[in-house]
């Protein structure tokens, strides 16, 4: 399947659960872009003090995510979301930028647990992720294997996501290009 060009992403009317946050700050761009459009909720492993110490702007923009009508819930999961009890049913499921030494785990993982957190048919798992270096993941028959089937690939256009800045894992507040960045998108 080719990738697209990047298209607008349009949300009316949708719960959006954002899985696997960092600075909770890609969220936080969605529902600026957005607005009451949507209903996000926005999961991240980290706890409250992690959040502090890993990301300069981490808690300003949890704050700013409540006071926008989002919620946070912290110590998630992206293996056992089904399990956790603080969460709903979604329109789409969004994992932006996953890295992980054991990707096929991680990817396989969420993708297991996200496909039983989508309220209909219909719903949608969003995978952002760049093609290089890790275009050997092969996450369409990651995908296969879980159930699910590519519909889309498009590139991803960071000026869509208005003060999105991004940041990388164990370095955390340092940033790292996403030039080659590719919105997956899926359904069961």
């Amino acid at each position: 399947m080719d990738i697209q060009e990047s298209e607008k992403l349009r949300f009316s009317d949708t719960q959006i659960l954002v899985v696997g946050e960092g600075d909770f700050s890609f969220s936080l761009s969605l529902a600026k872009a957005f607005g009451p459009a949507i209903n996000i909720t926005a999961t991240s492993l980290d706890i409250r003090e992690e959040l502090g110490r890993n990301y300069n702007n981490g808690k300003a923009n949890v704050e700013e995510l409540e006071r926008l009508g989002c919620t946070v819930v912290r110590g998630v999961s992206v293996h056992s979301i089904t399990s956790d009890n603080r969460l709903a049913r979604y329109d789409v499921i969004l994992f932006h930028f996953p890295h992980a030494g054991k990707h096929h785990g991680v990817l396989g993982g969420f993708m297991e647990s996200a496909k039983e957190m989508l309220k209909e048919e219909d719903g949608e798992i969003h995978i952002i992720r760049n093609i290089c270096p890790f275009n050997k993941w092969d996450i369409k028959a990651l995908a296969e294997e879980e159930g699910l089937r590519l519909i889309k690939q498009m590139k991803f256009d960071k000026w869509d996501f208005p003060g999105y800045p991004s940041k990388r894992g164990s370095i955390c507040d340092y940033g790292f290009p996403y030039i080659s960045a590719v919105t997956f998108i899926f359904k069961k």
